[in-house]
């Protein structure tokens, strides 16, 4: 390996002491989860606060944020790829290890919410055709499968070199994942193809994946969910979320491990306009949504409509709206804004936006049933705050351990795109005597 890359490989062969600092905080946020999940275990869904008709809260919330944010890497990864975008090539990895790691918490936090968690076996084991829970299921083991086939095949070469490089259960481990990687004509041709085919397929994937999610909503009849909308609604906001949160974790790469050379300021422009487009798209969805409802004036979804917008949930509905569009908007228009920093507090508000945004389509029409019975004012227990945080600090507790297996950022790829340097020709020394 050349000694230009040694910046992206020294992570992985050197664990320092503010690595080993997080590594045990965050591991403490997960223990103190672990506890609250054992707490609820004992005393069932009753150590939480929900209850008829609120039955989705906080950890149905988190499923869906996390398979949003899971179209940070796969979908936006292939999209750059199939395009030829050269800039994407120092980004891709990081993108694609958020999407595998984000969908054990999506699905991770469905488990959370039932009370008998050994039950989930019978959404297989006794399958109903007609559920949409049936479809989300499908649709996020393909998604999975597939996420992880597409973060695979790119590390190939790279984990070849650093077979080459260590020794002990590194060198192991990168000996069966290398698969007798050799780098021979015919190994790169069939690589190149089957990066090609799966950078094809999974975008489809990707986009089934939310719209299912969102079907799990939109084909009930609660207000302010049955909507034909949803789907191209959801998948806006999943790639809404996923730039946003590219954007963060290439901030905190940087700025870690000192990869100013590769991740650049034009990479964070680029970034930034994409969060751009997509801020006038989510606002496009949004407003098309609320004008239908306040139009068609319908009594239960009015009843939602007024309890987002100057209701109790209010101040969510309203913070929602200041993070996911005035504070991106504001900044990315402007180029002198559109910096390294403007684009990292952009996204940092995009994140707190669209989370916010799952909640009010959670809560509030759950708040405001169709059928006449009693309610109450949901707010979190310290159970489900606690399996929340439990889920960032795993998730953040992965990706670091991640980059110190893996590189974060591919180098053959980098390679090549690198030009090739011309050497010049020296002309022979002609022998003495003899005039040129």
């Amino acid at each position: 390996m050349s000694d230009a890359h040694e910046a992206v490989i020294q992570p992985i062969l050197t664990i320092g002491p503010v690595f080993r600092r997080w590594a045990v905080a965050l591991g403490a946020v997960v223990a103190w989860a672990a506890i609250a999940w054992s707490w609820q275990l004992w005393h069932g869904l009753g150590a939480t606060n929900l209850g008829r008709p609120i039955y989705w809260g906080l950890y149905i919330t988190n499923f869906v944020f996390f398979i949003g944010v899971s179209h940070a890497g796969t979908l936006i990864s292939a999209i750059l790829r199939i395009v030829q975008a050269e800039w994407r090539r120092p980004i891709t990895r990081m993108a694609e290890v958020i999407t595998v790691l984000v969908l054990f918490f999506g699905v991770g936090n469905v488990v959370l919410d039932l009370g008998r968690p050994d039950r989930a076996l019978n959404v297989i084991l006794h399958p109903h055709f007609r559920s949409p829970l049936l479809w989300d299921v499908s649709s996020i083991t393909v998604y999975l499968t597939a996420s992880s086939i597409y973060l695979y095949l790119p590390l190939i070469p790279d984990i070849a070199r650093l077979r080459d490089r260590t020794s002990g259960w590194r060198g192991r481990l990168y000996r069966r994942l290398a698969i007798g990687w050799s780098g021979t004509p015919r190994q790169w041709q069939r690589l190149e193809r089957a990066i090609g085919v799966m950078a094809v397929l999974v975008i489809p994937i990707a986009v089934s994946v939310h719209t299912v999610v969102s079907w799990v909503f939109a084909m009930t009849i609660q207000p302010m969910w049955h909507s034909t909308i949803f789907g191209p609604y959801f998948v806006v906001g999943a790639i809404f979320s996923g730039i946003a949160a590219i954007i963060t974790a290439m901030a905190i790469v940087r700025r870690v491990y000192h990869l100013e050379r590769y991740l650049r300021p034009e990479h964070f422009s680029n970034l930034g306009l994409l969060l751009l487009v997509m801020t006038c798209l989510w606002f496009y969805f949004t407003f098309a949504e609320y004008l239908t409802t306040w139009y068609g004036h319908e009594p239960r979804e009015l009843a939602v409509f007024n309890a987002k917008l100057s209701g109790p949930f209010a101040p969510l509905f309203w913070m929602m709206f200041v993070s996911c569009f005035v504070v991106p908007f504001v900044i990315l228009a402007n180029p002198r804004t559109r910096t390294i920093a403007g684009t990292v507090v952009a996204s940092i508000s995009v994140n707190v936006g669209m989370w916010l945004e799952r909640f009010t389509i959670v809560v509030p029409s759950l708040s405001n049933p169709r059928a006449p019975v009693l309610t109450f004012m949901y707010r979190p227990s310290w159970v489900e705050w606690s399996l929340m945080a439990g889920c960032f600090a795993a998730f953040a507790l992965l990706y670091m351990g991640f980059t110190k297996v893996f590189p974060i950022i591919s180098m053959w790829e980098l390679e090549a795109a690198a030009p090739v340097p011309v050497r010049p020709v020296v002309a022979a020394p002609l022998p003495m005597g003899v005039r040129p």
